[in-house]
Parts: C-alpha cells; structure tokens; sequence
C-alpha cells in the first residue's frame, strides 16, 4: 500500500511539474509575441548554427532535407490565404458570405488572413530547428546519402511549388502581405476642390 501511495505522490507531482513549466513556457510566449524581428532572428542564428554544424560534422544531411521540407511547406502555407480565392465561385453558388479577399481599389480595406498565423509559423520552425538540431548529437541519424541529389531535389521543389504560389497569387490578383489600412483625414485635410474629410491616405 506504500508502494502505490509514494507511486501515486511520484505522479501527481510529475504531472504538477509540467503544468507548472506549460504555463511558464506560456507566458514567455506570450511575452515575445510583440518582438517579431528579435524572434525570427533568433531563428535565423538557429539556422546558421545548424548548416555551420552540418558542415563541420559532413553529415546527417537527411535532418537537414527533412527541415528544409518542412520549412518550406510551413512558408507555403504562410503564404496562403485562410479562404482560398478559387473556390470563392463555389462558395457564392451556396451562398456563403464569409469574407473576401480585397481585389479592387474600391473595396473595403481588410488584411490578409493566412492559413498559417505568424506566431505559428515562428514557433513551429522554432520548434523544428532545435529537434533538428538535437537529432544531430545522435549518430543513429547520420543516415549516408548522396547529399547533391538531395539539394537538387530540394531546390526543384522550391522552384515548381513557389512559381505555383505566384501563379495562384497572380490569378486571383492578392499579394500576401497587408501594406497598411486605410485612414480618412479631418476635414481641413481634404484636397483641393474637393469634399472635406474624404482624403484617404495609407501607413
């Protein structure tokens, strides 16, 4: 009976552990949200700091494939829009009136609403690259391939799928990065001849 209460002490202490270090990890989250160009340079010293170990040790190159398909594949889908803009003819013929992507000057100013967040995007390849650079210290994954097929590789796949993302973005006339909201001035602001407060400006 002391065995299972000190095992039952042992694991409601445990679980109160990682409680406690999920709300701490929270609240730093939560506390660098603000800081994006500190974030993703961190991330970028991650990544210089993986390649500089990638080339000093000249292995585990099938890490550093697998990292850059999924960044890529998380850059994909930072790039696009959370409604996709092709199936807008569909949602009319149902009729959906959720929101839409501005495609004229006249229309109402809303930002661009990705698929993948920003602080999702920082915080999944933050994640990734410190797995990646974890898996490094093993020699079990230190998997011998030819490692200029895999750059190959990779870098046709960057290609084809980022001229299909310009193509798309091209198509349905949206750019994936929100430039500013428009303002209305007061009315001693408005234009020559023109009517007081309807000057539009952006920032």
């Amino acid at each position: 009976m002391d065995t299972l209460g000190n095992s039952d002490k042992i694991g409601s202490g445990a679980a109160s552990s990682f409680t406690r270090l999920g709300i701490y990890t929270q609240h730093l989250l939560d506390r660098a949200t603000p800081f994006i160009s500190f974030r993703w340079l961190f991330n970028l010293l991650l990544l210089v700091l993986f390649f500089l170990r990638i080339f000093l040790i000249q292995g585990f190159y099938i890490i550093a494939y697998g990292l850059g398909i999924f960044l890529l594949n998380q850059f994909i889908l930072f790039l696009t829009p959370k409604q996709d803009p092709s199936s807008l003819g569909m949602d009319e013929e149902e009729g959906d009136h959720g929101p839409r992507l501005p495609t004229r000057s006249t229309d109402e100013f809303r930002p661009f609403m990705r698929r993948l967040p920003e602080f999702k995007f920082w915080y999944t390849s933050f994640k990734a690259l410190m797995i990646s650079l974890v898996l490094t210290i093993f020699p079990i994954f230190d998997i011998p391939v030819f490692w200029p097929v895999l750059v190959i590789y990779f870098f046709t796949l960057f290609f084809l799928t980022m001229r299909q993302r310009i193509a798309h973005m091209i198509q349905y006339k949206y750019v994936p990065f929100t430039h500013g909201k428009v303002k209305y001035a007061g009315k001693n602001e408005g234009p020559p001849g023109g009517a007081p407060g309807i000057k539009i400006s952006s920032y």
